[in-house]
């Protein structure tokens, strides 16, 4: 028959024609036909051969009503389709499925929103699974469609969401139907991630501007959260970085780091999606960018590394493995370039874009924090390994690490070691060990407590706090703020316990060593109000933890020291100092001797009279206020003093009384080569060392004689002489840090001709034949070392 004539004669065309023209009614308001629609699915179950012809027509008919601009008639096509679509077997749908796509396509094509809303019908498709995969399908337009519709500025705000929400289900479709399937298009690709992802940010943030509205029900940010965690959710291992590095370049591109709200929200919704064994590679994607941010402002350094803080709280499980000491080595690395920074004025080599000191230290605190969230995440020996780390990256006495740019100067090096230290201290006060012996390792204490004769004060209130969250196990140090000697210590509700065996090995090694510190911190004149309390505390902590008999004996003897320290008129110590090192000692002694020595100890204590000393030299006012302090020198009668033989006497008879006899040796201690290099002031000074190797910054070594005078007024020109080493040792330091190395090679290079010329006159005599008796000189010997001798004689 003549297609023609079949086209004349409805009669004549074929039977699947005639079904599919049966569903479309004379007015398009009506619908689809129902009746008929149950007649041409029947027809397509019993013949699936035909199932190719009735799609094609299906969609030639769509066509023909999309050009005709018949819309109505173009939804009715696109609902017979989808019926069809999901009547249909698996074994069968591959027929129907390019009919369907193409007509998709035409929509997606057209420049009406409702279609483009017609066109997410992609959704029903992806939600059926498929027997046989198909290796010529493609879903690339329908990704950049769909990320378009995302992005969709139309004027009419309720379809504007509309199509956004549409745009958000086809690329959830597009996952779905492709993300499982390793024979389909890798939807995983870096240049569909770089559409799709933006896509999805750009509704979540939207909604993250307009929080103060509330989340509608189907809404795109609702819509969004979902298809992004179901995208992350079924990230393998391989896809995390595709998937979260079109994630910063559009923080990056928008400058959303400075904002922090929502890109930690966006982090958050990314950590609590991907597999947990997974969240490890964020974790790196982000110390990565933080270091490719390292001359951007500080407000974005200061949003990156929030968002790492907030991704280390959620990474519970502590699975940044094997990269625990790049985490740190990055954030360490990002404080020592913010304090360059800071010194500087500029985040920039060329000197062009300037910084604020404000900036910057909200980066630093920010970083610390970020520190200790990390290190809250990790298990006990972690922790004990990230500590050493720390302490391995501050300049210690005695040691010359790299200090980032060498302009720094000595300013600079105080500062990294005040940042790195409250770096350590935000890692102690989270590290919980019941073994001391491991927490304070020899390598790790050492150094420690090397600062604490360090002059600045900021740097040795630091290192006490840290000694004190390291050795408060029971948390008692928060409820010894209220202690004076007018505090009941029951009313503290202080926790104690025996002290274990590794406890007492602990004390038993590193008693002495604690004692010298805390004794030689006390003499440091710019102590404040914080460091007598925070050396309260500490030796509080230690009567808490780590108390036995002879640890209390040895802790009475070196109250007694300071007591005496405080009364010396040797030592240079302003009435403020002397009056807290009464303090330190009275309030200490009144808290030890309620925690279980004799009764009698506590009778004295409290008869000494210090509700009539002074208010200045009761700790109740130094440790809260620097007032009334007496005029001229401070006086203290023997009525408020602890007396030794009293406190002997009260212990004797009981437990502590074999230890009583070490209270005939008063507390002295031992001045360590350790503690006089810890007095420098930064580690820079290291470098004065070669001062007295120079023959032009020493002096001549010519016998002086010595009168009374000279001795009289020795004391007098100490100071002087003392400033004059000084500021010779700063100028050495400078020349080391700021000339050119050149200049410092030819230094180094005489000094080293004149060792030469040194060397070869030793040589020289030491090879010299004794003058003859005769008067007349021997003939010159040949040196040893330029002898030939035969080759039999050379091993």
């Amino acid at each position: 028959v003549c297609p023609g004539v079949c086209g004349c004669c409805w009669a004549l065309r074929p039977r699947y024609k005639r079904l599919v023209d049966n569903i479309f009614p004379e007015d398009p308001e009506d619908g689809l036909v129902k009746a008929n629609m149950e007649k041409l699915t029947f027809f397509a179950l019993s013949a699936p051969e035909k199932l190719d012809r009735i799609a094609a027509y299906l969609s030639e008919r769509l066509t023909r009503e999309l050009n005709r601009h018949r819309y109505g008639y173009v939804c009715i096509a696109m609902e017979a389709l989808e019926q069809l679509l999901l009547a249909c077997s698996c074994q069968s749908i591959n027929l129907l499925v390019e009919s369907f796509l193409s007509t998709l396509r035409l929509l997606l094509e057209a420049d009406r929103p409702h279609l483009h809303i017609l066109a997410t019908s992609f959704v029903k498709f992806a939600n059926i699974e498929e027997d046989t995969a198909s290796y010529h399908r493609s879903y690339d337009f329908f990704v950049s469609r769909f990320s378009e519709m995302c992005h969709s500025d139309h004027d009419d705000q309720d379809t504007r969401d509309k199509i956004r929400v549409s745009g958000i289900r086809g690329l959830q479709g597009v996952v779905r139907k492709t993300v499982d399937d390793e024979l389909q298009v890798n939807i995983w690709e870096p240049r569909h991630m770089e559409q799709i992802v933006p896509a999805l940010l750009v509704n979540l943030q939207q909604h993250t501007h307009t929080a103060c509205v509330c989340l509608r029900a189907g809404s795109p940010a609702e819509q969004t959260e979902v298809c992004f965690r179901e995208l992350l959710g079924r990230a393998a291992y391989g896809h995390i970085n595709n998937a979260i590095r079109p994630v910063l370049m559009h923080l990056d591109s928008h400058s959303l780091w400075e904002g922090r709200s929502f890109a930690v929200q966006c982090f958050q919704i990314i950590m609590y999606s991907i597999p947990s064994q997974h969240s490890h590679l964020v974790i790196q994607q982000l110390l990565g960018h933080l270091d490719a941010n390292s001359r951007s402002p500080a407000p974005v350094r200061a949003g990156i590394v929030e968002v790492l803080s907030g991704a280390a709280v959620i990474e519970a499980t502590g699975s940044v493995g094997p990269t625990v000491l790049e985490v740190f080595n990055t954030l360490l690395r990002q404080l020592r370039q913010s304090v360059d920074y800071q010194l500087t004025g500029y985040y920039d080599n060329a000197g062009k874009h300037a910084t604020t000191s404000a900036e910057e230290k909200t980066l630093q605190d920010a970083v610390i924090q970020t520190i200790g969230s990390f290190a809250n995440t990790l298990p006990v020996y972690q922790r004990s390994e990230v500590m050493l780390f720390i302490m391995g990256k501050i300049p210690v006495p005695g040691i010359y690490p790299a200090l980032g740019s060498p302009n720094a100067g000595f300013e600079g090096s105080r500062m990294i070691q005040v940042m790195l230290l409250k770096s350590l201290l935000q890692v102690s006060e989270r590290y919980d060990s019941s073994n001391l012996l491991t927490a304070l390792p020899s390598s790790f204490l050492e150094p420690l407590l090397s600062f604490t004769l360090m002059e600045d004060p900021e740097i040795r209130l630091l290192v006490l706090s840290i000694l004190t969250s390291l050795i408060d196990r029971r948390h008692n140090a928060g409820r010894l703020t209220c202690a004076s000697v007018a505090v009941d210590v029951a009313a503290l509700e202080l926790k104690e316990d025996r002290s274990s065996r590794q406890d007492n090995l602990f004390i038993r090694k590193h008693a002495q060593r604690l004692y010298r510190h805390v004794y030689l911190t006390c003499k440091e004149e710019s102590s404040g109000r914080g460091h007598y309390q925070a050396l309260f505390t500490l030796l509080a902590v230690v009567g808490l933890e780590l108390a036995n008999e002879e640890v209390v004996v040895d802790l009475i003897r070196l109250v007694l020291a300071l007591q005496e320290l405080a009364l010396s008129n040797q030592e240079r110590l302003s009435v403020f100092n002397r009056c807290g090192i009464h303090a330190v000692c009275a309030a200490f002694l009144h808290l030890l001797s309620q925690l279980g020595p004799p009764a009698a100890l506590h009778h004295h204590v409290t008869q000494v009279k210090y509700h009539e000393v002074p208010r200045s030299t009761r700790e109740s006012t130094v440790f809260r206020t620097l007032l009334h302090l007496p005029e001229g020198e401070l006086k203290v009668g023997e009525a408020f003093l602890f007396v030794q033989s009293e406190i002997s006497e009260a212990l004797t008879g009981s437990s502590y009384s074999v230890h009583t006899e070490r209270f005939n040796t008063p507390y002295t201690p031992q001045i360590t080569d350790e503690d006089r290099l810890s007095k420098r002031k930064s580690i820079g000074d290291v470098v004065s060392m070669q001062i007295d190797m120079d023959p032009q910054y020493c002096p001549d070594a010519e016998q002086v004689p010595v009168c009374l005078s000279c001795l009289c007024c020795a004391e007098d020109r100490g100071g002087e002489e003392e400033e004059e080493v000084r500021r010779k040792r700063m100028r050495v330091v400078e020349r080391f840090q700021t000339a050119p190395f050149e200049e410092i090679a030819a230094h180094c290079g005489s000094k080293m001709s004149l060792l030469h010329a040194k060397l070869d006159q030793v040589f020289d005599l030491m090879v010299r034949s004794p003058p003859s008796p005769s008067g007349l000189s021997p003939p010159r010997s040949t040196p040893l070392y330029e002898m030939k001798f035969p080759d039999l004689c050379v091993y």
